[in-house]
């Protein structure tokens, strides 16, 4: 895959949006840790606020990552940017106005497999980078896009009802777009992507195939 920018111009990048918007990088963190939180204490409107969550997260990426500094050395990172804007209205749709995605954490394959996909964003992915020679300012933080799909493919995974398939295009396509690129250039920690990527579409496929109506939930592990 030709890229029309080296390793150290996108890492670049990185150290550029990380020293500029410092300390969101801390907030970020926190609204996927609230997510987390909600998944697992059901408590009034957490369906809505963790929807809301997502819709932040991908406004964010979209204006504040691609539109912001990534155009700076990929012109294609204009099309990035509309197509997170159009995810962030995605979960604005179905999550906040139409109340189809509703989220809990299961002891089933399911809920295990979102949570591992969460705290790899999370944690498991910086460490990784740092791994790899990724060290702070010069690595993707939470809130950049590869661990953020990630992440939200682990939040997809948690839902009760059958999910719109509309919901899952974008984050499954940059599931394969981020992969192919982490493999030109060696972004190890970002091989998660593809991963995170085909277990979690095929997952949400098969298991709601089995779901009758999208009021219904999937049953219940014993």
């Amino acid at each position: 895959m030709n890229l029309p920018f080296t390793t150290g111009q996108f890492l670049a990048v990185f150290e550029e949006y990380n020293r500029s918007v410092w300390p969101m990088q801390i907030f970020l963190n926190l609204l996927g840790i609230l997510a987390i939180v909600l998944a697992f204490r059901k408590i009034r409107h957490a369906d809505k606020t963790i929807a809301c969550i997502l819709v932040f997260l991908w406004t964010w990426i979209g204006v504040a990552y691609h539109f912001a500094f990534f155009t700076s050395i990929n012109p294609a990172a204009h099309v990035f940017a509309v197509l997170n804007v159009l995810q962030a209205l995605i979960f604005l749709i179905f999550g906040v106005l139409r109340s189809r995605l509703t989220f809990r954490f299961r002891r089933d394959i399911y809920g295990i497999t979102a949570t591992l996909f969460v705290l790899y964003a999370l944690i498991i992915y910086p460490v990784l980078g740092l791994f790899a020679g990724h060290i702070y300012p010069r690595s993707p933080t939470f809130g950049l896009p590869c661990p953020t799909t990630i992440f939200t493919l682990g939040v997809l995974l948690w839902t009760e009802a059958s999910v719109p398939k509309v919901v899952l295009i974008i984050p499954f396509l940059w599931s394969l777009i981020g992969f192919t690129a982490a493999v030109t250039m060696g972004m190890r920690e970002d091989y998660g992507l593809l991963i995170a990527g085909v277990a979690s579409l095929v997952m949400i496929i098969w298991r709601d195939r089995r779901i009758r109506t999208p009021g219904d939930t999937v049953p219940h592990s014993t």
